[in-house]
């Protein structure tokens, strides 16, 4: 199998919540991680945390030509703005979890034409969501509608536009603060609704995928529910997981998504 199939060597694009599961995860997997890329002011934090022979640079000309075979986004919209074409032109794979920052259109096709151009491979982790394949199953017959749901507790929304309409501390039952488009979902929300953007890219697009908002308070839980109809049937699947302590945000599975999906390349038998 060869490399691009199956990575070896993984650079992490940020090292926050998502970033430390991961290291830590793939440390007992098939691949091995080679280097973190952080913020100048982040250096000293990431090499306190990172193992033995673990490089911790600023940039991607730092890393060796030919060192990685993957690089992996955890760092949010502005890291794939800054980061994702360079280290597509390195000809390694790319696997980006801020899939909302894939909402701006003029990106999206630049990051396109990096990866055709050095053969390298946009990657999108299943994230807090799941049936996004069968999902793209439906599509390929024909997809009539597609609606996404997030439902979190209030103060997941606290630092968003949601508090232009809500007072969070004050909401008492499950309330829709948004209705709209994916693409708008993703530049409105851009921690919020990574989820509404993978959802969108494995459906009807950013602009026929409906997305709904929620604020609940009674839930602890982050959920994610998808809804489609197409000519080859009906999909409604929901998928409910705590929230990272550090950020509310983000769900923990998010994080052990990545690690499966790097794990998945590896194995002989692939569901």
């Amino acid at each position: 199998m060869s490399p691009r199939t199956a990575p070896r060597r993984v650079a992490i694009i940020g090292l926050g919540a998502i970033g430390r599961i991961v290291l830590d995860g793939i440390e007992n997997g098939p691949a091995t991680v080679t280097a973190v890329v952080v913020r100048s002011s982040h250096v000293e934090s990431a090499q306190a945390l990172v193992p033995n022979g673990v490089s911790v640079v600023t940039g991607l000309d730092e890393l060796d030509a030919g060192a990685v075979d993957l690089l992996l986004e955890c760092a949010g919209h502005e890291a794939v703005t800054e980061f994702a074409e360079p280290a597509l032109r390195l000809g390694a794979d790319l696997m980006v979890i801020a899939t909302g920052a894939l909402a701006d259109d003029a990106l999206r096709a630049r990051l396109s034409a990096a990866a055709q151009k050095s053969g390298a491979r946009i990657l999108l982790p299943a994230g807090a969501i799941a049936g996004l394949d069968g999902l793209s199953a439906l599509r390929r017959g024909g997809l009539d509608s597609v609606r996404y749901v997030a439902s979190k507790p209030p103060d997941a929304w606290i630092g968003t536009p949601a508090e232009e309409t809500l007072e969070l501390g004050a909401v008492n039952s499950a309330t829709t603060f948004f209705t709209g488009s994916a693409g708008e979902a993703a530049r409105r929300y851009p921690k919020n609704a990574n989820l509404a953007a993978t959802v969108a890219l494995a459906g009807l697009g950013f602009d026929e995928t409906v997305v709904e908002l929620v604020a609940d308070p009674t839930t602890a839980d982050n959920v994610g529910r998808i809804e489609a109809e197409g000519k080859l049937g009906r999909l409604e699947l929901e998928l409910r997981g705590p929230p990272m302590s550090e950020n509310p945000k983000t769900s923990v599975i998010t994080a052990f998504s990545i690690l499966e999906a790097i794990e998945r390349a590896h194995r002989t038998i692939v569901v």
